[in-house]
């Protein structure tokens, strides 16, 4: 079974969009910090024609027009650890225009002493965007960590009508 890449242009940058068989396993902007290293390599797509690329494209396109408030594409977070696997499924439960706090999910979580080890799940999100990790801010609110960059995250949670 190959997964297949896409590279989607987006007002903040491209992302390489990764589909697994199992459901969409990445969207990074490209040259973030924790950028995959894919192995086996997968097909490089570079017209959008395999379905889940497609549908997660026009999704993310519909995002930055601000037509799209939610994700409903299958998603394939097998690739983090149990821990990791947590966290990202708790981002998906911080909504549209909304935000959270490390401490927040580490107490969601029923590990208050963890906020640290949230940081870091959080930081090694794969589906930028999608798995709104951008929605997560520091203990007073500050925007801290974002591995495509604080800019993006900013540009994010203003669209978003956060900022």
């Amino acid at each position: 079974m190959t997964d297949h890449l896409h590279t989607l242009p987006t007002p903040l940058g491209p992302i390489l969009l990764c589909a697994s068989p199992v459901g969409l396993r990445g969207a990074w902007f490209v040259g973030q910090r924790h950028f995959p290293d894919l192995h086996p390599p997968p097909v490089r797509v570079e017209a959008p024609t395999h379905p889940l690329l497609a549908r997660a494209g026009a999704q993310l396109d519909d995002y930055f027009a601000g037509r799209r408030q939610h994700f409903d594409v299958p998603l394939d977070l097998s690739h983090g650890t149990p821990f990791q696997q947590q966290v990202w499924t708790a981002l998906l439960n911080i909504g549209w225009g909304h935000t959270a706090r490390y401490g927040q999910l580490a107490q969601q979580l029923g590990r208050p002493q963890a906020s640290r080890a949230v940081g870091m799940a959080v930081g090694r999100n794969p589906l930028s965007i999608i798995v709104p990790c951008h929605r997560v801010l520091g203990a007073q609110g500050a925007l801290t960590g974002y591995a495509g960059g604080l800019d993006r995250k900013r540009a994010l949670l203003a669209c978003e009508g956060v900022l």
